[in-house]
């Protein structure tokens, strides 16, 4: 199930019929209060949704703050979200990417262009959470259950901070620029600010705590996973 956040009646609908033309099983939502009763139907079936996609200007909440809440609560952090912005609103992507969302589109988009986004953010999700377990010392990412522990400690991550881990792990020395990252990661091609990548690998440096030092800053360039503790 994909839910589309969108107050245009027509808009939404063309998105629907897109999605569902496209093999996809798709429903609307006008605002950030039907998505939340949409979410917990879905949570009460035991279906969550595959993807959100999410307008940035809504009546009443807007979509920023609606992408915050679904990354800070656990029911629904690991839901991807796309989030649609006007055309020219750079700093809204920048902020949009910053809290979480896996992708974006620039308003007015095309539905070729969409469903290729949608295909290409669930590719990456599938992706990510197939089975196998990779371990440096106490730490383990556990792909199959999407977990990561230190030792018997569970530390909680977000989708984007998971995958930043789990590429750096999967690849021990290799030193990824901020631009390599941002398209392995959020899968897009973006020139402008990378400032998102900074903002999440300190959070996960954070969240990993005595581990955080296994992520290294080569200067001038971007970082690398040394699995060793400064």
């Amino acid at each position: 199930m994909i839910i589309c956040v969108e107050d245009d009646t027509s808009i939404r609908d063309l998105m629907i019929y897109a999605l569902r033309t496209s093999g996809f099983e798709a429903r609307g939502c006008n605002d950030g209060e039907e998505l939340y009763a949409a979410l917990e139907e879905a949570g009460r079936a035991g279906e969550d949704p595959e993807l959100i996609m999410l307008d940035i200007m809504l009546p009443g909440e807007d979509g920023m703050e609606i992408l915050r809440k679904l990354k800070a609560d656990p029911a629904t952090e690991r839901i991807p979200v796309i989030i649609a912005t006007a055309k020219g609103t750079e700093f809204d992507k920048v902020i949009g990417l910053d809290s979480g969302a896996d992708d974006f589109l620039t308003k007015p988009f095309g539905m070729m262009e969409m469903i290729a986004r949608v295909n290409a953010v669930l590719r990456r999700t599938e992706h990510s959470s197939r089975s196998d377990t990779i371990r440096v010392g106490k730490l383990a990412v556990d792909k199959d259950a999407h977990k990561v522990t230190s030792g018997e400690e569970e530390i909680n991550l977000t989708l984007k901070e998971y995958a930043l881990l789990q590429l750096f792990m999967q690849n021990p020395g290799h030193v990824f620029t901020r631009e390599k990252l941002l398209s392995s990661v959020w899968g897009i091609e973006y020139a402008g600010e990378t400032r998102t990548v900074d903002v999440h690998i300190g959070t996960l440096r954070t969240k990993l705590g005595e581990y955080g030092s296994y992520i290294e800053t080569v200067r001038g360039v971007g970082y690398r996973f040394s699995g060793k503790e400064r």
